[in-house]
């Protein structure tokens, strides 16, 4: 079996949303000193490859912990879409029907992908807008996956969220898929358990036989 990680790499570098500082260290011993080495480490609950739960968007919805894993885990379809220059509508994913299936992940390859992990935030990433994330909810998949810091670009309202959240559909964002061939796996994503919070971040690989 092939294993496939898909996750951001953290580090204090790491690009954050608009250049937010998402992720902080702080040596707490060292080998001259304590003999041994530990650190604390600083996150958001949106650092890197993330987990949105409904609580994020929904005054009502759920938190991370209430939502099951296999939410984010399960059958999983990788679409090839880095030729869209700006957002992915309805006419693009009609053009890939064939290969979403009911119950499926679908991550989307885009141009995304292509940019470095400790860039410079680029608010002009290729996001999902509500027409598209209207076609999900009508195909009834489960989760989708982005290549970037945003399932969308801030939009008024947060519609894309919306959309997706209010049919139960879960939001990942923060996958590197530069190195991934379109075509069908099985995706494992595991958000950090923790307590009453809006997001978690996430470890998510592929598995291919």
């Amino acid at each position: 079996m092939n294993i496939i990680d898909i996750s951001w790499p953290l580090s204090e570098k790491t690009t954050g949303y608009k250049d937010r500082k998402t992720v902080g260290v702080e040596s707490l011993k060292n080998f001259d000193r304590d003999g041994a080495r530990e650190s604390a480490l600083w996150i958001t609950t949106h650092s890197g490859t993330h987990v949105d739960a409904p609580a994020h968007m929904l005054k009502e919805g759920k938190t991370i912990d209430q939502l099951p894993l296999e939410s984010f885990s399960g059958p999983c379809v990788v679409l090839d879409l880095t030729v869209v220059a700006e957002k992915i509508t309805r006419a693009w994913l009609e053009d890939q029907a064939e290969h979403i299936k009911e119950g499926d992940i679908v991550l989307f390859k885009t141009s995304n992908s292509y940019q470095g992990a400790t860039e410079k935030f680029n608010p002009l990433f290729v996001y999902l807008d509500l027409s598209g994330a209207q076609y999900l909810a009508e195909k009834k998949v489960k989760a989708v996956g982005v290549d970037y810091l945003g399932v969308e670009r801030n939009q008024p309202g947060h519609l894309t969220h919306h959309e997706l959240m209010t049919h139960d559909i879960g939001v990942i964002e923060g996958l590197r898929l530069e190195s991934v061939e379109p075509g069908r796996y099985m995706l494992v994503c595991l958000p950090l358990r923790v307590v009453g919070l809006d997001g978690a971040p996430a470890r998510a690989v592929l598995l291919q036989e």
